[in-house]
């Protein structure tokens, strides 16, 4: 079968390259550059092209300042500059990978100029036409404008009092899938699936990294901007994907699977170890902590949640990435739930014809039903507070994290009874909006938590229902609040130091004197791997201040991520007796043991004690290097909460040195002494 242009030229791991993605891609001392070196492009193409990217950036900015007082319109100014960056971002890095793709350039320029030229005439005539469109958002993470590709139905005319379904479509790997490629892709192709009157919605995901982190992010920011100008059914969202964006389809139906209608993963990969092992052919040899850290993403840790998100996988007979669901298969056969597995025979890594059939016809009569925001039974695990909701339940605080937490709860509404059975959970919260409590708002009511029986809030006259729940103990105890008051580990707070990078950041510079040369040295030298590599991996500016000009709204809206020691970085010298690993000129100090000032480095994140409702992050950038760029699946934390890090070994593609000691706070923030085997390196 021939594939779609895009999922030709960009799925992961294609047929051809499935031999050589084993041994020399698992040489740490070999590693080849991602993205790769491109093509050098004539010097009057160059020039031609960055006189435009300059003319269209001078607009951009006018219409900034002109636009300040039309909200609306301003808005839309992403829509315009997606352009503008595709095309800066190839010339600025060379990143030209064919020879088509100057004139690519030029035609992108020039839509570019035409929308801005719109906007300034006071229309934007894309948001209201059908069929192919590259839109764009500015992200809260680094104020980077990402794209997006979107399928717009026929059927649809603004304004639309009917609201529509919405598709997500995750793409394949592409070590070349640039900003210029993708929108040229996005304009071009409607991809493998386009549903009548059905919206698809292409995330570009923060380029090659099978939506994990900041590309995790992009699809809750993209869906938000497509909200707010189409009229999106939020309970008919369906999200698929093919090779890589099987794996990345895997990974939001498992850990988000309360916000689906439906879920269609094709190949991909579903864990780290048995692929890396299978697929990759690597000797995966994980520290304790990296073991730990596998449940993150692990889509089979998640297996039970999937009883609240109707799944129909694909894979082809004879692809070799049919491992995925295979091994998702076996996790949901332990949790009791048999997975609709559609195979195509005799294909290989591609979507067979009638196979294809079969998966559209369940996905479009799952979807026609919609999701039920609010089911009579929730089934729901996690191993980690970064996903803590499914459903109406929310879990607000671990008893552990990075063991298994599960809740099983169920509305009773004939008994006027919630009931709901846990394990490794100290705080939940039962949350119905407006117009779905099932409960008599009359009647008095009560929740049995794991067999202890508490009296209920009542429901609201409109029909919504807040509860909270906390353990004593090993008593439960309502509450008023999800909060009570006390430091410790919650939703968007719990670490590892790689969530830092899931919402705003700034990177602090230090312009003090270090304490020692070898420490400067060392963390200037990781700062600028770090801004680099964000840039590369996530296709974004890291934002960058000096620690003098660091403000108190910087420290009210983002984590702060400081650099230096506290003798260079003045924010961290103000904090440093507030941590829990202890760092000045004598030395570094945990409560087990002392490091040499000249030698040792700590790296961590913890609640900022300027602002707990927000990270600080000392001397980390996202903790996976060069080697893990070349497989998805090895792109995952490396390291916990925090990590020694002795300096006098140099940085490799693997790690910032030698990791001395590893490990993660404890679920109120306090140290932990690791397992004494764990951070060996």
């Amino acid at each position: 079968m021939r594939l779609p242009t895009l999922v030709a030229m960009v799925s992961c791991f294609a047929v051809g390259r499935i031999q050589a993605d084993g041994p020399s891609d698992n040489l740490p001392d070999q590693v080849r550059r991602v993205p790769p070196p491109g093509l050098k492009i004539p010097d009057a193409d160059r020039a031609e092209l960055a006189a435009g990217v300059a003319e269209l950036g001078k607009e951009i900015e006018s219409l900034r300042g002109e636009l300040r007082s039309k909200p609306a319109l301003l808005d839309l100014l992403p829509d315009a500059q997606i352009y503008h960056k595709a095309v800066d971002w190839a010339l600025r890095y060379d990143e030209f990978y064919k020879s088509n793709e100057v004139q690519v350039a030029r035609a992108l320029l020039q839509q570019g100029m035409e929308r801005a030229k719109a906007l300034r005439g006071g229309w934007a005539p894309w948001t209201n036409a059908t069929g192919l469109a590259a839109r764009g958002y500015a992200s809260k993470i680094d104020g980077s404008v990402q794209p997006y590709g979107l399928v717009v139905p026929a059927s649809y005319q603004a304004p639309a009092a009917q609201k529509y379904r919405l598709d997500f479509w995750f793409h394949g790997r592409g070590e070349t899938l640039t900003e210029l490629a993708f929108i040229n892709d996005r304009q071009k192709s409607a991809g493998e699936f386009t549903p009548p009157n059905t919206f698809v919605l292409h995330l570009y995901g923060r380029y090659c990294n099978a939506n994990k982190f900041a590309g995790e992010v992009d699809l809750f920011e993209a869906v938000d901007n497509v909200q707010r100008h189409y009229p999106i059914d939020e309970n008919r969202l369906v999200v698929r994907g093919f090779s890589m964006g099987g794996a990345a389809c895997w990974q939001f139906a498992t850990h988000y699977a309360g916000l689906w209608a439906a879920a269609a993963p094709g190949a991909g990969f579903a864990e780290t170890a048995d692929f890396l092992k299978v697929f990759q052919n690597e000797a995966v040899k994980p520290t304790g902590y990296e073991q730990k850290l596998w449940h993150l993403y692990d889509a089979t840790d998640y297996a039970l949640n999937l009883f609240n998100c109707p799944t129909v996988a694909y894979s082809g007979e004879i692809d070799k990435q049919k491992q995925a669901a295979d091994m998702m298969a076996g996790a949901l056969k332990a949790e009791g739930i048999e997975l609709t597995h559609v195979i195509g025979p005799k294909t290989a890594h591609a979507y067979q014809p009638g196979a294809k059939e079969e998966i559209n016809r369940r996905i479009d009569s799952i979807a026609a039903r919609g999701r039920n925001p609010v089911p009579a039974r929730v089934r729901f695990t996690t191993w980690t507070l970064r996903y803590n909701r499914m459903c109406w339940v929310s879990v607000d605080a671990l008893e552990q994290h990075w063991q298994r937490a599960r809740v099983d709860a169920e509305i009773a509404a004939e008994e006027q009874r919630v009931r709901a059975n846990t394990r490794n959970v100290s705080a939940l919260t039962f949350l119905m909006p407006p117009g779905y409590c099932p409960l008599d708002n009359t009647q008095r009511h009560e929740v049995v938590l794991d067999g202890q029986k508490l009296e209920a809030p009542p429901v609201a006259s409109d029909r919504s229902w807040t509860a909270h729940f906390r353990k004593e103990g090993q008593r439960w105890a309502a509450g008023e609040s999800a909060e009570d008051g006390v430091l410790r580990k919650r939703h968007g707070i719990q670490g590892p130091i790689d969530d830092a990078f899931m919402d705003s950041f700034i990177m602090v510079q230090p312009t003090g004197q270090a304490l020692s040369e070898q420490v400067g040295q060392w963390t200037a030298a990781e700062m600028r791997h770090a801004i680099d590599h964000w840039r590369r991996q996530f296709r974004g500016d890291a934002p960058v201040k000096n620690d003098s000009d660091i403000t108190d709204d910087d420290i009210s809206s983002s984590t702060l991520v400081l650099w230096g020691d506290p003798g260079s970085n003045t924010l961290l010298a103000r904090i440093a007796s507030q941590l829990p690993i202890r760092w000045d000129a004598q030395g570094v100090r945990t409560p087990e043991a002392n490091y040499p000032a000249d030698r040792y480095v700590p790296v961590l994140i913890y609640p900022n004690p300027l602002n707990p409702n927000r990270y600080v992050v000392v001397n980390s950038g996202f903790t996976f290097r060069e080697y893990d760029y070349l497989n998805n699946a090895r792109q995952v934390p490396k390291l916990p909460d925090w990590a020694i890090v002795d300096i006098s070994v140099p940085g490799s593609s693997r790690a910032p040195g030698r990791i001395a000691n590893a490990g993660f706070f404890g679920e109120q923030w306090e140290f932990k002494a690791p397992p004494k085997e764990a951070g060996q390196r």
